[in-house]
């Protein structure tokens, strides 16, 4: 059958897997039944493992879903350390369930995949090497890809059911009282993996650096923890983080960002109080800068600042320009070390952060997000998962929820390369038309005709250059062309849900 965004959804996919076909953004207010964990109950016993082999033998069976974090980025050690033991074990036919799957984990996935350790896999999102082998058919079963806040509703509804979880620490003491804050390879908040310490039947914690007891202030807690390992290293801290920000020169983003910013400052939003969430590209951090001049000229003060946080965001809090920082993770050194110092930098987990199913996620009060894509179409459905090619290379993160927001921004090129970003379909629909309302290219913008309000405001901007999507399409095939429409096979390679557990499209399998 055909969903909401005119998707075809295989009818044995809806059956078999007791799926509903996406139909709207809008969530309601149903009565939400959640699990629980098994507990088994410790009473002052010392926690420590030796080593990861065997916490592994003591924790991991034929057929259980295991989790990770993705805090640690691309100097993420544990992942790779866990994994190899695994695979050592000869354990199969598990379902992998981190919060996301960086580069740096790629190569032991697929040789997971390859000896039948790993048959399933749901996660935020994939790229290269591994992206590219379930998009040619390695994986046994579809792969789900989830948002973050449905990442957490997933979980919380038993959707997700974590037997063991594997979270690195930067520092934990042998009961398990843990942060993110401190030791060599700390990168500020825990926001991902503490849905899975607070669900999860069995947690294990990786650390390099053993505290004395009791370890506070503590993200995890030894009531939810079952071992504790010390290794060497959990992370290389410079790949954790990138250090001082680096703001973008070139022309075409800079361009962009100033359009971002005149729809801003410019909309009904922009005002004493207002929230805002923008992303991490040169272009998003850019915007940010230029808020910055602006909030202080109109005396202009935010409530807070969401989602993935970096240095010119928390500079913002020191500043007194913005009065709460809400930080579900940290994008940079910068970022991650101010949230030991202060305050107002709150971390919060992925349900308080995006999770529709509970009872009002943070994102349920975002006025301004900042979002990008690598496809968005005539009918304004963004895709940030699938290449031109067709190849799995991106991840949903949390795009869909925080397109939840009053104004929620596309900033895109026109084009990139020879490929083009507006085009006529995306190749997957990640998020649906009816969350976005204004695309802005170095070409100009277009604002979704279901906000009159906005055109009726956006139009009276003097040099704002505004066209229909459509316009900007056209403009986009005048420079590339039109491409040879894809190949794929009837085999589903990859289930995309909406952020209500909904499907939103699925992902087949690349034709050569």
């Amino acid at each position: 059958m055909k969903n909401s965004v005119n998707r075809e959804i295989p009818d044995e996919i809806l059956q078999d897997k007791n799926y509903n076909a996406f139909e709207t953004v809008e969530f309601g207010h149903p009565v939400i039944d959640r699990v629980a964990p098994k507990v088994r109950a410790t009473t002052g016993d010392d926690k420590m493992i030796d080593s990861i082999d065997e916490v592994v033998s003591k924790t991991d069976r034929d057929g259980m879903t295991i989790s990770f974090h993705h805090h640690f980025r691309e100097g993420d050690f544990v992942f790779n350390m866990v994994m190899r033991s695994i695979i050592d074990h000869g354990v199969k036919d598990l379902t992998l369930a981190p919060s996301s799957l960086t580069n740096v984990m790629n190569d032991i996935v697929i040789e997971a995949i390859e000896k039948g350790v790993v048959t399933n896999i749901t996660s935020s999102g994939m790229r290269g090497a591994l992206g590219d082998a379930v998009s040619h058919g390695a994986l046994k079963n579809p792969v789900i890809f989830r948002s973050h806040g449905n990442r957490a509703r997933a979980i919380e509804a038993g959707d997700i059911k974590i037997d063991v979880a594997f979270l690195g620490v930067p520092n934990a003491d042998e009961m398990g009282n843990a942060n993110g804050m401190d030791g060599d390879a700390a990168f500020g908040s825990l926001g991902y993996a503490l849905m899975d310490a607070q669900y999860a039947d069995t947690l294990v914690l990786v650390t390099d650096t053993i505290k004395p007891y009791p370890n506070t202030p503590a993200s995890i807690t030894q009531t939810q923890v079952d071992y504790v390992v010390r290794v060497d290293a959990v992370g290389d801290p410079d790949k954790i983080g990138s250090g001082a920000t680096r703001f973008t020169k070139d022309p075409k983003e800079l361009q962009i960002a100033q359009m971002v910013h005149d729809v801003i400052v410019n909309s009904p939003y922009f005002k004493p109080g207002f929230s805002f969430q923008t992303g991490t590209g040169g272009a998003a951090l850019a915007v940010t800068r230029f808020l910055r001049q602006s909030m202080i000229e109109k005396n202009v003060k935010a409530s807070f600042a969401l989602g993935g946080i970096t240095k010119p965001t928390v500079d913002l809090l020191e500043e007194g320009l913005i009065d709460r920082v809400m930080d579900v993770q940290d994008f940079d050194k910068g970022a991650a070390s101010s949230m030991k110092g202060n305050r107002n930098q709150q971390e919060i987990d992925a349900s308080w952060y995006a999770d529709p199913a509970n009872k009002g996620a943070v994102v349920d009060n975002l006025d301004v997000v900042i979002l990008s894509a690598l496809e968005i179409d005539t009918k304004f459905n963004v895709n940030v998962m699938s290449g031109s090619d067709g190849i799995i290379r991106g991840a949903i993160g949390g795009h869909q929820d925080a397109a939840t927001a009053k104004l929620t921004i596309i900033s895109a090129p026109l084009v990139r390369g020879r490929i083009a970003t507006v085009v006529p379909d995306v190749t997957t629909v990640i998020t649906p038309g009816d969350s976005i309302d204004v695309l802005v290219t170095e070409v100009g913008i277009a604002i979704n005709p279901k906000r009159q309000d906005l055109i009726n405001v956006l139009s009276k901007v003097p040099g704002l250059r505004i066209y229909t999507i459509e316009e900007l399409q056209q403009k986009a095939d005048t420079i590339v062309g039109t491409p040879k429409p894809l190949e794929f096979t009837d085999r589903v390679v990859a289930l995309v849900e909406y952020r209500d557990g909904s499907l939103i499209d699925v992902i087949k399998e690349i034709k050569d």
